[in-house]
């Protein structure tokens, strides 16, 4: 290496052409990264999702959710698997293990999934899919007071205008009921021309369908044969023959049924700004940035009134462009604002020159790491520009060390040349080493996990490509630059030139020089007063001083509050109760109006029979599921107008909305949606069990223990009742008639759900046609009571005659895990509360005997709280590997058992001053706290290898080795003191930045930069005192005269 080091310093052409490579690549490399809020990431699990529509849930776990998990329970690779069974569909999870192969998995998942045959006829084709977050580009409402059929086609003609721009790969409708043709045909019409729904669904497929016939070979060609006879339109369906008779006529579809081409009977509106409203969601192809998409999506929309109808208005929200582009602005500000602070450092206690060309490493490094992130996969997103920011700092530490000493071996002798070659030579192990001991500490991030860990990854990998290139430019592009810029002086030593550089030599000469011999003088009493603070910080740690979160979501500009009543509730109830949510919403906004701070509100929007935006949606994302609206859900969620003037939470503004809200008679649930990114509930207790009624029982008495600790609310379940159920069985004696449970249940279905008779193509639509009674013939028991049912020869028989009825109630979803009923118990916890302090005392005290009162009932975390567990173990883990791995990286090159030891005792004093932090900036530790710790713990051994390696070199000029500690402290007091202060000036504007967007990231760099200003004290009093102390041991346990200059040159310790 020494040889490299002295060839680029000799070829400054070299060097600059290295420089310049690396620049132009960076920028080259700009122009293919792409940009994303969060980054899109694969979260190791598969889902299989099957639409049984009309079924119970109950129907649904039968006849889906079991077969699905015998079909795949031999597939290797697979952790748990999750099924979810609700009303008219059944999803299926499998998590599977690390370092699984996932597409292998998907392929035997769909090979066994494909191969059952034993699903009901009604049953749809499964549709299996790996899960990654994906996110939206943009919204965009069309909205405006007409019917629901004239909003309908233009937001389809919206839709196809916006699938056409170039960017998009998919457009979805929010809101908006699905397209349907009904035929529907009364009991009378049936019984006066003696039919049945099999007849009129028969006679509709026989007439209405295109057929291909083959071809006719004749001498003039070949031609085609083709029967057209498909209908698209209710009129046409409408003079479809139904019956025909000997003498020639015939009985139209429309003589006897009323076909209604309309929308399928679900519970769905919205409501934009007050007004009816369908969303559109707008997806990105993956080789697009969002800017760009959004760009073009605002430029349609502006264009838009030249071709709507008057009354009908397009409105772009939630663009997540938009909120790049602030929180790129946050981060780049915050970088800019470091980077000055920084260099202003530099200035300070370097010579103005000297400061330039160590801080030009930064924009070096940064430009080398982009330039790698296209090929990395890395996008530009908050966590690697959150990375860029960690690293800011840190990456000009080796610029620095190297810097410093050339400068220091310039003024020995007045030669740039010999000194750059002479002092980067010096350093360039402890460097390398250094860097090598930071990249470890990293490590453990990328080791990390469950969806918390892959969120964060990007993180570390920044790091780590802009510390490699600040190895590269510290060591063979800032030689040749110190070496041949500005006028040479050869042979004339120079010194200090500035006052505050004639300031920091005295500081370290007189104050530091003297507090470092009274700490070596006094050595046991400085380790035992650094030992005391030590445990003193413990002792506050474990007190729960600071309260721990395990994740600190990130502040969004948009609030949800889901709703959801009683399964069944007539839907007239829910458009009630959303409607007081909303009133709710727009009294905040009138609230906030006129006030120049606070939370302004932009748009409001209300979704009835479905929650698009909240929680359902979002673990719907996550787990790779369907979520589904019914009749009792609802949702409101309002957009702030985010920057500086926005001084209230998520929280906060949830609280208020609450108040405003008041009472709401009949809600079973009412839940804000507050942040961005959301890992789950605070407490997530899951039962599993065979026996559902215990599970139950054992759910019911884990709610009554979480209600009576303070600070826990909104406590629920997933074992919450269904809507109310006619459940119909076959009278013995209907079955002398020819009937059968099937005949029954058949007919029942095709009368109240309908018969699927084909689906037509009608454009992009799959419209389905069904045949069923009309709409006022199926809104009572009384209903169903006058039906008649057909026998196999023709006759009719009343319902009550052939079918016993009772009335029960279902479940609204049920859950298994492993093949297992599962009951999920949920709560948020305040943040006055201890989520870690609820959870212990609950498996100390509460779940044992709860599970010790029902049998066969086992409990395992769940949600946020199985995240925490998994992220936990793995950053443990990879924290014992980093510790390691650091120990490998400081023992070779100080060929020393015992050093690595004393360098890394200041690890624990880096913590220290990480959780002290955390204490003054009043801040709780979260899992981004750990994470900062971890990272913490290669970024203080640096200066402690640089202290400890320049004793080793002053050893050879002193036999003392208090001298030679006391004389490499001195040596090592200015770059040590650099580095620590660059590093907590380029976290600093993030630390103090007031913006609520930065508030998630804020506890990982609280934890480098103040950890490493507290161990930069440790490393310049404590660690030379420690080598002492150790000394110390070795000569008494060798019982021998204390060695010579040349025997202390390289310890064997």
């Amino acid at each position: 290496m020494d040889g490299v080091i002295a060839w680029f310093a000799r070829n400054p052409v070299a060097a600059n052409l290295t420089m310049v490579f690396i620049v132009v690549g960076g920028l080259f490399a700009t122009t293919s990264i792409s940009q994303e809020i969060f980054p899109e990431m694969a979260l190791d699990m598969v889902t299989v999702n099957v639409t049984y529509l009309g079924a119970s849930p109950t129907e649904v776990e039968q006849a889906v959710s079991v077969r699905l998990e015998e079909a795949i329970q031999g597939v290797d690779g697979i952790k748990q698997v999750t099924s979810t069974a609700s009303e008219g569909v059944a999803s299926l999870v499998v998590e599977l293990e690390l370092g699984a192969d996932l597409r292998k998995a998907v392929d035997d998942i769909k090979g066994n999934v494909d191969a059952i045959d034993t699903f009901p006829a009604e049953v749809e084709r499964p549709v299996i899919r790996e899960i990654t977050t994906k996110f939206q580009v943009t919204h965009v409402a069309v909205w405006g007071d007409i019917d629901e059929l004239s909003l309908r086609r233009w937001s389809d003609r919206v839709r196809d205008d916006l699938s056409s721009l170039p960017g998009v790969s998919q457009v979805e409708l929010l809101g908006a009921r699905p397209y349907e043709i009904s035929i529907e045909v009364s009991e009378t019409a049936l019984r006066r021309h003696g039919l049945t729904f099999d007849r009129v669904a028969d006679a509709v497929r026989g007439a209405s369908l295109d057929l291909p016939g083959g071809s006719v070979r004749t001498d003039a060609g070949e031609i085609l044969l083709r029967t057209v006879g498909q209908v698209y339109q209710g009129t046409e369906f409408e003079s479809l023959a139904l019956l025909t008779s000997a003498d020639g006529t015939y009985v139209r579809l429309g003589d006897v049924a009323t076909v209604v081409d309309g929308f399928a009977e679900t519970d769905q509106a919205a409501r934009f700004n007050g007004v009816p409203a369908i969303v559109l969601q707008v997806f990105r192809s993956n080789q697009v940035n969002a800017p760009e998409v959004a760009a073009t999506v605002n430029e349609y929309v502006e264009r838009a009134p030249t071709f709507l109808p008057p009354g009908v208005s397009l409105t772009v929200w939630q663009d997540q462009a938009t909120l790049l582009e602030q929180r790129l602005g946050l981060m780049v500000r915050n970088g800019l604002t470091g980077s000055a602070l920084v260099f202003a450092f530099l200035a300070v206690f370097l010579r103005p020159r000297l400061a330039f060309w160590v801080g030009l490493g930064i924009p070096i490094s940064f430009l080398g790491a982009l330039m790698l992130m296209p090929s990395l996969d890395l996008s530009l997103n908050m966590m690697t520009l959150f990375g860029f920011l960690v690293v800011l700092g840190i990456v000009v530490d080796d610029a620095i060390i190297v810097g410093e000493n050339i400068y220091t071996h310039q003024e020995r002798h007045g030669d740039r040349l010999r000194g750059a070659i002479e002092g980067a030579q010096e350093v360039v192990v402890p460097v390398t080493f250094g860097v090598l001991t930071t990249v470890a500490a990293f490590l453990p991030i990328m080791l990390v996990q469950g969806v918390m860990g892959k969120f964060f990854a990007a993180v570390p990998m920044v790091v780590m490509c802009c510390l490699g290139f600040s190895l590269i430019e510290s060591t063979l592009i800032l030689p040749a630059h110190l070496a041949h810029s500005g006028r040479r002086h050869r042979g004339r030593p120079t010194g200090p030139s500035s006052g505050s550089e004639r300031g920091l030599r005295w500081f370290t000469t007189t104050v530091y020089a003297r507090v470092l011999d009274a700490g070596i003088r006094w050595r046991y009493l400085t380790v035992a007063g650094g030992t005391a603070v030590l445990l003193l910080t413990v002792g506050a740690l474990l007190s729960g001083r600071v309260p721990f979160e395990f994740f600190a979501a990130p502040e969004s500009d948009y609030v949800t509050a889901d709703v959801a009543l009683a399964p069944g509730a007539p839907i007239q109830m829910t458009r009630e109760v959303v409607a007081r949510i909303e009133a709710g919403a727009n009294q905040l906004a009138a609230r906030y109006r006129e006030r120049p701070s606070g939370a302004r509100v932009r748009h409001v929007y209300a979704a009835i029979g479905e929650q698009p935006f909240g929680s359902a949606q979002a673990e719907a994302m996550m787990s790779g599921g369907i979520a589904l609206g019914s009749s009792h859900v609802g949702e409101v969620t309002i957009e702030i107008e985010s920057g500086p003037d926005r001084t209230l939470s998520g929280d906060e503004i949830a609280a208020q909305w609450r108040d405003l809200i008041g009472p709401l008679p009949g809600v079973e649930d009412l839940s804000f949606l507050v942040s961005s990114f959301s890992p789950g509930m605070d407490l997530d207790i899951q039962l599993t069990g065979r026996d559902l009624a215990t599970l139950e029982s054992a759910a019911a008495e884990v709610q009554d223990h979480l209600r009576r600790y303070p600070g826990v609310y909104d406590v629920n379940d997933s074992a919450r009742p269904g809507k109310q159920e006619l459940r119909m069985r076959i009278k013995p004696a209907a079955t002398l008639l020819g009937l059968s449970q099937r005949d029954l249940g058949r007919q029942v279905r095709q009368a109240f759900y309908g018969e699927e008779v084909q689906r037509i193509q009608r454009g992009r639509h799959d419209v389905r046609v069904m045949v069923r009674y009309p709409r006022e013939g199926r809104q009572s028991i009384g209903d169903v009571e006058g039906m008649r049912i057909r026998t196999p020869d023709g006759a009719d028989v009343p319902f009550t005659s052939v079918a016993d009825v009772e009335m029960g109630r279902g479940f609204s979803i049920i859950r298994r895990v492993d093949r297992q009923r599962a009951v999920n118990v949920t709560a948020a916890v305040g943040a006055a509360t201890s989520t870690g302090s609820v959870v212990s005392d609950l498996e100390a005290a509460v779940l044992p005997e709860i599970l010790a009162a029902h049998p066969g009932v086992t409990y395992s975390l769940a949600g946020m709280l199985a995240e925490q567990a998994d992220s936990m173990e793995g950053l443990a883990q990879g924290f014992l590997f980093a510790l390691l791995l650091i120990y490998i990286l400081l023992a070779i090159p100080l060929k020393s058992y015992i050093q690595p030891l004393i360098i890394m005792a200041a690890i624990p004093f880096g913590l220290v001053g990480a959780f002290w932090g955390h204490v003054i900036m009043g801040v709780p530790l979260t899992l981004v706290s750990l994470f900062g710790l971890v990272a913490l713990a290669g970024v203080v051994v640096n200066d402690s290898l640089l202290m400890i390696d320049f004793i080793n070199r002053k050893r050879l000029d002193h036999a003392d080795v208090t001298a030679a500690a006391r004389e490499a402290g001195v040596a090592r007091f200015r770059p040590i003191l650099l580095t620590s202060l660059t590093t907590f000036a380029g976290l600093l504007p993030i630390i103090i930045d007031n913006d609520i967007q930065a508030r998630s990231l804020v506890p990982m760099a609280i934890s480098l930069a103040f950890g490493v200003v507290f161990a930069t004290v440790i490393t310049l009093i404590l660690v030379p005192a420690g080598y002492v102390i150790v000394e110390d041991v070795r000569r008494r346990l060798s019982r021998r005269p204390q060695p010579t200059d040349r025997q202390l040159a390289t310890p064997q310790t």
